[in-house]
């Protein structure tokens, strides 16, 4: 069974190479952009790709909600991704591989802080 930790770290990695691997006159961009420039295959492909990141945050324990909420970007990207030219440039201002990993950060963070504050809780609990 893999880290939750390496899990999120593979992630991250994929999300950089996706979004932000490249920079032009301080604009950043990924393999996303590149091959969403190939019409209707390259866009599958990418999409393809921010549905691994999809499912395996649900995998890492990322919840309904954020899931839910990934899936709506994910859609975003791949549905104004299909419109040539517009498509492409969208890729690179959305970054939606980018937000999502964000969201399953925020998530796991949150909910490890929550978990903490239980386990605190049951200690002074058991000690009073």
């Amino acid at each position: 069974m893999q880290n939750k930790c390496d899990g999120v770290a593979r992630l991250k990695k994929l999300e950089q190479r996706l979004d932000r691997r490249f920079s032009v006159f301080g604009v950043q961009f990924g393999a996303d952009a590149i091959v969403g420039l190939i019409p209707i295959l390259g866009d599958l492909i990418t999409s393809a790709a921010g549905l691994y990141i999809i499912f395996q945050s649900r995998k890492l324990g990322a919840t309904q909600w954020t899931i839910t909420r990934m899936f709506v970007n994910w859609g975003i990207d791949a549905a104004i991704g299909l419109i040539p030219v517009v498509g492409d440039i969208f890729d690179i201002a959305f970054k939606s591989n980018t937000r999502n990993v964000k969201l399953l950060i925020a998530d796991l963070e949150k909910r490890a802080v929550e978990l903490r504050e239980v386990n605190r809780e049951q200690r002074l609990a058991a000690a009073a």
